[in-house]
């Protein structure tokens, strides 16, 4: 029995060696960042800034690239299976709490399969509506929806989407079904909620404050504890008669399991020194949203915060009945 553990335990020692010495040398080549969307939107914004910042830190280039489908899984799928020697990276929004009770089949563990490295930015929610919907506020929206459950049309930009996480909490909050009108991205549900096929809506603030600043739709609330800089006069949910109703749109920053922890500090490091850069302060601000506090840029904190947000979202996804294959 002897001989056999100390048999395991030279053989891992063995596998662990190279990795150990590479991450003492790390990096010396190119690191590869899995986005799993298409190049353009705004989590492959965020990315490239983070990663043009630590690729100075790092002295090292980190590339992009794209890997789209499946509402994220794809690409989590692929960075899973990458080798762990910190060379493959992954870039993930709140769709990795999602994923897990979205779909009844992943080929990887949102948790277990990865290796935290921190947070980066929330960005915010707003519920929003046609620009002639008849309630004037959030409190009169409650009482006209509850009133007019089977009229009332919320668009979102398909399953796993944004605005569509968002409305399954807004619906569970007030115990009202509305009908749903899915579509294939943000652009058309917009253009549906501006030309009033449809009456209401909750997404990012990078894409509908140009609207609400041009009044071509009606804002009700934002989903933060404060109000936002760019939206001053939009009250809270908390503020407008919500209590306790919060959302945003987190981006976390990953390795596949089992990359040397020497690995993981530096790009730690080297992302909280990305967050205070003033370059990415500035287009993170552009995009209506901040980098995340220094101490919330860590593996710990990430990998908390992960947790929490699938027991978060699991049972509201499984009393929606939205599932995937």
């Amino acid at each position: 029995m002897k001989s056999r553990i100390l048999t395991a335990l030279v053989s891992a020692a063995a596998l662990s060696a190279p990795l150990l010495a590479q991450a003492q040398t790390y990096p010396d080549k190119t690191i590869t960042v899995i986005v799993p969307f298409a190049a353009g939107g705004p989590t492959d914004t965020v990315a490239r800034l983070v990663a043009q910042s630590m690729g100075a830190t790092l002295k090292q280039q980190l590339i992009i690239e794209n890997v789209g489908g499946a509402g994220g899984t794809i690409g989590a799928a692929r960075a899973a299976k990458a080798a762990p020697d910190g060379y493959t990276l992954f870039l993930h929004h709140i769709g990795q709490s999602t994923a897990p009770g979205l779909y009844r089949k992943l080929s990887y563990d949102a948790i277990n399969s990865f290796e935290p490295i921190g947070l980066i930015t929330d960005v915010p929610m707003t519920l929003i509506a046609r620009e002639d919907f008849p309630a004037k506020d959030l409190k009169e929206l409650l009482a006209y929806v509850k009133a007019n459950k089977d009229k009332v049309t919320y668009a979102n930009a398909g399953l796993g989407s944004a605005s569509h996480l968002c409305g399954m909490l807004f619906m569970t909050a007030i115990e009202t079904d509305l009908t749903t009108v899915p579509y294939k991205g943000t652009g058309p549900a917009m253009n549906d909620l501006l030309g009033k096929q449809v009456d209401l809506m909750c997404d990012q603030s990078t894409n509908t404050t140009s609207q609400i600043k041009s009044g071509k739709v009606k804002a009700y609330a934002v989903t933060t504890k404060t109000r936002l800089g760019s939206l001053p006069a939009i009250p809270t949910m908390n503020e407008a008669g919500m209590p306790g109703f919060e959302v945003a749109v987190w981006h976390g920053l990953y390795a596949p399991k089992g990359t040397p922890k020497p690995v993981i500090d530096s790009l730690s490091k080297a992302l909280k020194i990305a967050l205070k850069d003033p370059m990415v302060k500035q287009r993170f601000a552009d995009l209506g949203t901040e980098p995340v506090a220094e101490a919330r840029a860590t593996p710990e904190v990430l990998q908390a915060h992960l947790k929490a947000e699938i027991d978060k979202w699991t049972p509201i996804i499984k009393k929606a009945g939205a599932y995937a294959d």
